[in-house]
């Protein structure tokens, strides 16, 4: 249970549903992340698909190389607003996009050797130096939930051994896999195993490896001295430059939902709704699906006083979960849910004409400030 002291913000003082950016846990994560560049050479990106509050930008850009996305507006939204290296990578581009990519990338990942032969020649020809690789499945990944697993049984991403065509290595200068989630760096280290078991004879060839996303380096558990060796051992090894593209270690435990308490029903138990959405604010309690935190709140049955929380759509299972109070909760009363800088903001949608929540950022001398508020408009504009 996480209590209520750890906050930088009045939960009471800002307006709900609010997604709230704690400045100073997001400083620490970043100063974690440039230590493992210093010490291990490789280069850390953000992944904007897990998190783009571009607000942050500048600060980011203090400790990070720069950032990756997955189609052209991310990659908009990075050169725009980050700087540094721009990265991209997709399944596939559109051909009617990919001038546009050409001129604002700096490194361009294809996902099938069809795609870099079809794009080629225009990359050669677009007058800036652009980098580009593939993106490899080595067939290996220990991520159990088939969503989140990039090498599950027909997956579309990335190129398998028995489909990497020889001559379409000429022109390309890095090898990009990505197949892991929310993991620690042995798993790296076993990844790494597979990926110079299958694919060892064309990593010489190279200038970079990409070793993608899925690495909870500032978690507390994390061993970091594991993946700078990892990262270092292979780049003397190989004569790469090693790049990792983390999106939830960038932001992971810096970022808070508040909602508050509108109702109550019985059936079978106490049932309070609240003015926020699992389907339409994290949407990842129903798709992992998962139960996030609440600071002092506890399990079901823990404390004195327990509830289920659900939203005020008409989606039967729009539940976030069962928790547990010192205290009966009161209509009005304030609930802070946790980690909820990472995807919440990039996936949020107004299902049932929910409000999109406003985001804010809690600066470290103690200023809350309000970067976005949403409004009608923001629903009606997108129907």
């Amino acid at each position: 249970m996480k209590e209520l002291e750890s906050l930088h913000f009045d939960p009471t003082a800002v307006p709900t549903p609010c997604y709230i950016v704690d400045e100073a846990r997001l400083r620490r994560n970043l100063e974690l992340l440039q230590r493992v560049q210093q010490r291990s050479g490789a280069k850390i990106l953000l992944a904007q698909k897990a998190f783009s509050m571009y607000r942050t930008y500048p600060m980011i850009r203090e400790y990070l190389a720069g950032s990756t996305a997955s189609g052209l507006y991310e990659v908009k939204l990075a050169r725009e607003e980050m700087g540094g290296e721009v990265h991209i990578y997709s399944p596939a581009y559109k051909p009617e996009e990919f001038d546009e990519i050409l001129r604002i990338s700096d490194h361009i990942v294809f996902n099938s050797c069809a795609q870099w032969k079809r794009y080629r020649d225009q990359v050669q020809a677009c007058g800036r130096k652009i980098s580009c690789g593939l993106r490899i499945n080595p067939e290996y990944a220990e991520t159990e939930t088939d969503l989140y697993n990039p090498c599950f049984t027909g997956s579309r991403l990335g190129i398998t051994l028995a489909n990497l065509e020889e001559d379409a290595l000429e022109g390309l200068d890095g090898l990009h896999f990505h197949t892991m989630c929310e993991q620690n760096s042995d798993t790296l280290e076993r990844t790494l195993r597979v990926v110079e078991e299958k694919f060892g004879r064309y990593l010489s060839r190279m200038q970079w490896v990409n070793f993608g996303g899925g690495h909870h380096i500032t978690r507390p558990d994390y061993d970091v001295e594991l993946l700078i060796r990892l990262c270092r051992d292979f780049a003397e090894k190989y004569h790469v430059q090693v790049y990792l593209e983390p999106g939830e270690a960038v932001a992971l435990h810096a970022g808070y939902l508040v909602t508050q308490v509108l109702d109550f029903v019985h059936n079978g138990l106490d049932i309070a709704i609240v003015d926020a959405s699992a389907a339409c604010h994290m949407p990842d309690v129903l798709e992992m699906p998962y139960r996030p935190e609440i600071l002092g709140a506890g399990q079901p049955g823990e404390l004195a006083y327990t509830y289920r929380l659900g939203a005020p759509t008409c989606l039967a299972g729009d539940v976030i979960g069962d928790y547990s109070f010192a205290a009966p909760l009161q209509i009005g009363d304030r609930l802070v849910f946790c980690d909820m800088a990472i995807y919440s903001m990039v996936k949020n949608n107004t299902f049932n004409g929910m409000p999109l929540p406003a985001i804010l950022l809690a600066h470290a001398d103690g200023r809350v400030e309000t970067v976005r508020q949403f409004g009608y408009a923001d629903f009606k504009m997108r129907l």
